[in-house]
């Protein structure tokens, strides 16, 4: 892959439609940012879709209309995985987005961490998709052949226009609440001795507290440079620009170890 502009190299991953194709983008972006083979410094006129390229499937369906996930099935674990990997797909544009929207807000001096800090999550992100693709086809199945819906999305357009609503509700919303929700769907397909899945999903559990954290390390050097207190200012944004309510049980250990305290979300009134 020849030299290019972080902003194209991004857009590339965005624009992509075919999910596999889209994961390895993204991979490449991240070999090539190792070599040295994307700049970053100089500012682009590149800008970001408004919504990422998508295949024609799976059909997006509000939330409640989502397959039933009875993990004792094979349809079940197909059901829970499939949504799984639609989540791994959009958090891959969610970083490239990050990437692509917000990197020219970010000090000179502060822009090459930045940067390497969202490929590396973005790559992460496609690893897990094809991880998981992969298991589902293991299991008779393809990312495409069960509904899915477009909640994940909806919250990157809510915070287009600011980096501090982004970090606040994409990382450290929304990653944070698979910390608080994927040990039990470990603990359920071990049960089910699905023991295949299960590891997959320590894979991704373990990988996404740094996900979490580099999202609240971002969230509190801004804030701070701003003259804001990082928690006032995560409650402000989930209060102003996230739909939906801070559920319980947290995960409180995996939410410290990532950096984002208690008192960041507890007692949050929507």
């Amino acid at each position: 892959m020849s030299t290019h502009h972080i902003a194209d190299a991004a857009c590339s991953v965005l624009l992509t439609s075919d999910p596999v194709m889209k994961a390895q983008t993204a991979r490449d972006i991240a070999e090539s940012w190792q070599l040295g083979k994307v700049k970053h410094t100089e500012l682009s006129d590149t800008r970001p879709p408004d919504r990422p390229s998508r295949p024609g499937r799976p059909d997006l369906l509000p939330p409640g209309q989502m397959p039933r996930r009875r993990l004792g099935s094979v349809h079940g674990r197909q059901a829970l995985l499939h949504a799984i990997a639609h989540i791994e797909l959009n958090a891959i544009d969610l970083a490239f987005d990050m990437l692509a929207r917000f990197y020219g807000e970010i000090g000179i001096n502060d822009r090459y961490e930045f940067v390497s800090d969202w490929i590396s999550v973005g790559d992460d992100e496609a690893r897990h998709f094809m991880m998981i693709q992969d298991r589902l086809q293991d299991l008779g199945s393809t990312y495409g052949d069960l509904p899915a819906h477009d909640g994940l999305w909806e919250a990157a357009e809510a915070t287009s226009d600011d980096v501090l609503a982004r970090l606040a509700i994409a990382p450290l919303v929304l990653e944070a609440r698979g910390l608080d929700v994927t040990p039990g769907m470990i603990r359920n397909l071990t049960s089910v001795a699905d023991h295949a899945s299960a590891s997959l999903l320590q894979t991704i559990y373990d990988e996404e507290i740094g996900h979490v954290a580099i999202g609240a390390k971002w969230l509190k050097k801004l804030a701070l440079e701003k003259g804001d207190d990082p928690a006032a200012c995560f409650r402000h944004y989930v209060s102003e620009r996230f739909k939906g309510t801070l559920k319980e049980p947290f995960n409180h250990d995996a939410r410290e170890l990532a950096g984002l305290e208690r008192h960041f979300y507890t007692n949050i009134i929507h």
